[in-house]
């Protein structure tokens, strides 16, 4: 008598493309799972009321007109960096410097403003500042692109590697112009003359900084989406093989593509020293590089979606630390919050992609063959 061949109890199949309802309806479905499993948490580990927890959380966001401002210009700032780092993303270019591009065109922000800052008319300086950050950012991008399209080099190593490089260099001239001598740290630059400060509209610190990220968002939407550059970023993403047979210069998109991720991050430089911070250190960009791979991947390129997903991790991140301060627990608490939610996020993306099947009872046979 023959046994039946059977398959594996459980198998997992791929989708196709789901529409774009369902798609967020599993995301939805996902942060209230979420939410409840940091209740349950929670209330096993400290006792406290999740309510309460969760109440918080929107508090240390939304409390305060001063909270707003900055968890938009928070927002803005991670959007900035998440932009930045998309097209090479799309296409499979794993950009992993966004960290030392942001420093590095802080860096050049920083140095137009200390060594010009008495020199050139505040306009004149300002706009070179722009192009000095644009430029640095681009420089330190261009430069992995290079070795990738011509010797085919580790892109994500060396990114990573030029991170390093531009914090030991920031770190450099941070001691070079300390002020006072022996504090390890520049202070606020041009604080007395405000020289090369960005400027503020009306009674509104960071609404400049809002407002430029967002005219890059809606820029880099259409650049992606309808522009040559943008359908040649898609396709050597697809395949390189493909790019090439259509005749598509690969090299010439890799490097073209890197050098405008680089000055994307060079504005974010830009934004941070010069209308935020006004002043350098090496923790400036304070892991956003990082934190924009995460933004990307979970908008899947997509500029006008990244907005709600740098939304959500900014949100997180400032109801972590309220939570933290107003119930007297420590950090790693409220960073266990945060995790468990993200990995309810990032784990509904397989969902998404993929369903899992089991396998249907195998039908008995009348008679046995023969």
């Amino acid at each position: 008598m023959n046994k039946q061949n059977q398959g594996p109890l459980v198998h997992i199949v791929k989708r196709g493309a789901l529409p774009w309802y369902c798609a967020w309806g599993i995301r939805a479905a996902a942060i209230v799972l979420a939410l409840l499993a940091c209740a349950l948490v929670t209330t096993l580990l400290t006792g406290e009321d999740p309510i309460q927890i969760y109440a918080t959380m929107i508090k240390g966001a939304f409390g305060t007109t001063r909270k707003v401002w900055i968890l938009f210009q928070n927002i803005a700032i991670l959007l900035c960096v998440s932009l930045a780092v998309t097209p090479a993303f799309k296409m499979r270019f794993w950009n992993i410097g966004g960290e030392g591009q942001v420093l590095i065109g802080g860096l050049a922000t920083a140095a137009c403003m200390i060594c010009l800052g008495d020199k050139l008319p505040n306009w004149l300086l300002i706009c070179t500042m722009v192009a000095a950050s644009i430029a640095a950012g681009a420089i330190w991008a261009v430069i992995p692109a290079i070795f990738k399209a011509k010797w085919n080099t580790n892109e994500t190593l060396f990114t990573l590697m030029m991170n390093y490089v531009a914090t030991q260099l920031v770190a450099f001239f941070v001691i070079l112009w300390e002020v006072p001598k022996g504090a390890g740290k520049i202070g606020i630059i041009n604080q007395s003359t405000e020289a090369g400060w960005l400027p503020q509209i009306g009674d509104y610190k960071y609404l400049l900084n809002i407002l430029i990220v967002a005219a890059l968002t809606i820029l880099m939407y259409v650049y992606l989406n309808y522009s040559k550059h943008g359908y040649e970023i898609a396709v050597v993403g697809e395949s390189e093989r493909t790019a090439r047979y259509v005749g598509i210069k690969v090299e010439k998109v890799i490097i073209r593509t890197m050098l405008l991720s680089g000055a994307v991050c060079g504005i974010a430089g830009l934004l941070l020293v010069g209308g935020t911070d006004h002043t350098i250190t090496t923790t400036i960009a304070n892991g956003r590089g990082f934190t924009a791979v995460m933004v990307s991947w979970l908008a899947k390129f997509n500029p006008i979606f990244m907005i709600f997903t740098s939304f959500l991790l900014v949100f997180l991140d400032r109801g972590a630390s309220e939570i933290s301060t107003v119930f007297g627990l420590n950090q790693s608490f409220a960073d266990i919050l945060t995790g468990i939610i993200l990995f309810f996020i990032i784990g509904c993306e397989f969902f998404i992609s993929y369903k899992i099947s089991f396998r249907k009872s195998a039908r008995k046979e009348g008679k046995a063959n023969v």
